[in-house]
């Protein structure tokens, strides 16, 4: 685009009295070609309009006139702030690109991306931001092999920023550690709770407060054809199995947020439900079932995924993805933490990636 302001200029100035000028042309080339090229690029962008303007005023023979001056003169001064606009945008573009690192750091540390097989179960993961370049908020999960079987966990801290992302930790160790130690979900339930609370003493504010973790924690014991789920004040998961049927394992009884024991305390208890071969449980945020269409109508994920079925957990959260993405128009206003549990059936390949979804 610089090159043709210029060129754009010299044809205007030729073209009309010498009353016009196309010395904004001039100027407006090196400040467009400073936040978008290289410095180099700019100051050639600078000298070439510096030179098309000096070669017009040559060419009509006003280069000694005082207007001519002036114009040239504030090419130049034009150019050379271009050259000071590039300078501190490349330097923003470094800062900015060292942050991306520094957040992808904090992502693999924080909330690592889960194996695809553990525990003998075909497992994926994904977090989508609401916000771009984001890489982590206040969505979480993890999976854990233990001696009682699989446990997983998915939640949703309230608030943003780094007091979200420091209760996410919290969480997310908590987990890990009880998850190993407790012999029952409820026992790990207990375990995160007392965790948050410790947290909640070392906070200020509203976030002391009011600070409370929605979450889900999901057990599946080896060989028991069943999965165990504690939901404390979380959106329900969904169970796919292989005929397309579809089942939302609704908790027995309500309970409060994880965070919030000085409100009202009562035992946690895990409900049962049959876990089939080739079945997929699905745990996800509420960035997934508050997302709303053009309309403000909200995304029901056990409506749009009845009657369909999927080779596995990746092609079933790709499919989400893309699902919520065109419900949407193209993206939510909140973050979105999606977790597929499957258990293969007998004979199943560890990755079906070829087979397509079939709507």
């Amino acid at each position: 685009m610089p090159p043709l302001i210029i060129a754009g200029g010299v044809v205007f100035d030729l073209a009309t009295p010498p009353a016009y000028t196309a010395a904004p042309l001039f100027s407006a080339a090196p400040l467009i070609a400073a936040p978008l090229f290289s410095m180099l690029t700019t100051l050639l962008t600078g000298i070439a309009a510096v030179l098309a303007s000096v070669g017009l005023h040559l060419y009509n023979r006003t280069v000694t006139d005082v207007p001519a001056l002036t114009e040239t003169l504030t090419v130049i001064t034009v150019a050379a702030l271009a050259l000071l606009i590039n300078r501190v945008v490349r330097r923003s573009g470094e800062r900015l690109a060292s942050a991306r690192v520094i957040a992808e750091a904090a992502q693999k540390a924080v909330l690592p991306t889960p194996a695809e097989r553990i525990g003998g179960l075909q497992v994926a993961a994904r977090y989508e931001a609401a916000q771009a370049d984001a890489f982590i908020g206040g969505d979480l999960f993890a999976v854990q092999d233990t001696p009682y079987g699989v446990r997983v966990v998915v939640g949703d801290v309230r608030g943003k920023g780094m007091d979200a992302v420091e209760a996410v930790a919290v969480v997310i160790g908590a987990f890990r550690e009880a998850a190993e130690q407790e012999s029952t979900l409820e026992g790990v339930a207990q375990r995160l709770e007392r965790a948050l609370a410790r947290e909640g003493t070392r906070r200020t504010g509203l976030d002391a407060a009011e600070g409370f973790t929605t979450a889900v924690l999901a057990e599946i014991p080896r060989g028991a054809g069943l999965v165990r789920v504690v939901n404390r004040g979380h959106p329900e998961p969904l169970m796919l199995y292989t005929d397309g049927g579809l089942t939302m394992l609704a908790p027995s009884q309500a309970a409060l947020p994880l965070g919030m024991g000085d409100l009202a305390a009562w035992p946690d208890r895990a409900d049962e439900t049959p876990y089939p071969p080739g079945a997929t449980l699905l745990l996800y945020t509420d960035g997934l079932s508050e997302a709303r269409d053009a309309h403000g109508t909200f995304y029901d994920p056990a409506e749009r995924l009845a009657g369909r079925i999927f080779p596995g957990p990746e092609e079933l959260l790709d499919a989400l993805v893309d699902d919520v993405r065109r419900y949407t128009g193209g993206g939510t206003t909140d973050d979105m933490a999606l977790l597929a549990v499957s258990r293969p059936a007998r004979g199943q390949p560890e990755r079906r990636r070829t087979m397509p979804v079939v709507p």
